[in-house]
């Protein structure tokens, strides 16, 4: 679905992103490890458009997208969440879901003068639409409540339904589980797995927390120093020296050997 070739983001003399190359699956559920700094958040955010590359070229399906704009990528079906949730607070969830869908008819002036008709019956399957959405979180109960008003965790919900609003091919999900309550945190990982399985959505996803990891994700890719360090499936990860190192600053061996 993705292939990054030599992919470099810099800042001046910082290499946030420095080479890296790697290839997320058709239907799977890849994840995104690292520590602090490691260059991942840069790493998705050049891949959905909201930076272009020093260097390095970005494939989807094997068309070249390095460097489109966000909204381009949307309507190639590539879509991303953020670590903290970007709702309108003041509209309901409901609305919040029902703005997604470009090109809506309500947006042109001279269609709100001579096609009322068809907006009004497109507003009322958007509605529908977004009605389902919530339902498939089991969130229908907040869809009149202001999203501004709802739990941090209850946003990155939300956030995951504005990807069901289109027809996505992959979703980049960045911390998703950051600031959310265990209970919630599953609630998400259960939306997630049936989304890939139900709705074929590929996923990639940045998360610290490795027993989500390990609930959705096979494989991972570990990111170190702005370029992928290992991938394999968790269990490897974890007993990787490489790996250990980079998080811990030492090796195992040596750690042992203290």
């Amino acid at each position: 679905m993705i292939r990054v070739e030599n992919l470099h983001r810099h800042f001046g003399g910082f290499r946030a992103v420095d080479g890296a190359s790697l290839e997320i699956a058709k239907g799977s559920i890849t994840g995104l490890v690292g520590p602090n700094g490691a260059g991942k958040t840069t790493l998705f955010n050049v891949i959905a458009g909201a930076l272009p590359p020093t260097s390095g070229r970005v494939f989807m399906d094997g068309e070249d997208i390095t460097g489109l704009p966000p909204h381009e990528l949307f309507h190639k079906g590539l879509l991303r969440t953020f670590q903290i949730a970007h709702e309108f607070g003041s509209m309901s969830c409901r609305e919040n879901l029902m703005m997604v869908p470009g090109g809506q008819h309500g947006e042109k002036l001279w269609n709100t003068w001579f096609g009322r008709k068809r907006i009004a019956d497109e507003e009322r399957a958007l509605r529908a639409k977004a009605d389902e959405v919530l339902e498939f979180l089991t969130v229908e109960h907040l869809a009149d409540h202001p999203a501004a008003a709802i739990s941090g965790g209850q946003k990155k919900l939300l956030e995951l339904g504005r990807t069901m609003m289109v027809d996505a091919k992959i979703v980049f999900l960045d911390e998703v589980g950051a600031g959310v309550n265990r209970t919630l945190l599953m609630t998400i990982a259960d939306a997630i797995i049936r989304l890939n399985k139900e709705r074929n959505y590929t996923f990639c996803v940045i998360e610290h927390d490795m027993d989500f990891i390990g609930k959705l994700c096979d494989p991972v890719i570990v990111m170190a120093e702005g370029k992928k360090l290992a991938e394999g499936t968790l269990d490897e990860i974890k007993a990787n020296e490489q790996v250990i190192e980079a998080y811990l600053g030492t090796g195992l061996k040596n750690k042992e050997a203290s």
